[in-house]
């Protein structure tokens, strides 16, 4: 498995990791119970901190994308995202991407940014619940 890393892109390191890595399983390069590659050898191929190939497998198990084994290695999980969900994150990134840059204009540090984010996911929440009471 081949990874690219662009490091002018402005495109953080571990993020292009997790797009290479839904890219290659969208494209079937990755399947379903394969291995991804060892943290340490990944780092190595693609000249990059092993934290920076460890935060990207960490994020792409929160996204649901691939299973961390103690001791094993990750692994693409069976089931994993469609190609119209992978597009929907790859979307959302973008989105986030973008209200980032904002609140970074605007001097907010990333505490409160993460604070706007949580009270926007609260107030949603909140709307949805309200909205299905009237049903």
């Amino acid at each position: 498995m081949l990874f690219r890393i662009h490091p002018d892109s402005g495109t953080p390191i571990y993020v292009q990791l997790m797009e290479q890595v839904m890219h290659a399983i969208e494209t079937g390069a990755l399947r379903p119970g394969e291995q991804l590659p060892a943290i340490r050898a990944l780092a190595e191929d693609t000249v990059t901190n092993p934290n920076t190939v460890a935060k990207a497998y960490r994020e792409l198990e929160h996204e649901g994308v691939i299973e961390l084994r103690q001791g094993l290695g990750a692994y693409v999980r069976a089931g994993v995202s469609s190609a119209r969900e992978a597009e929907a994150m790859k979307q959302a990134h973008r989105a986030m991407g973008a209200a980032v840059a904002v609140m970074r204009k605007l001097r907010l540090s990333e505490a409160s940014m993460r604070r706007v984010f949580e009270a926007e996911l609260t107030r949603d929440q909140e709307v949805r619940e309200a909205v299905s009471l009237r049903r």
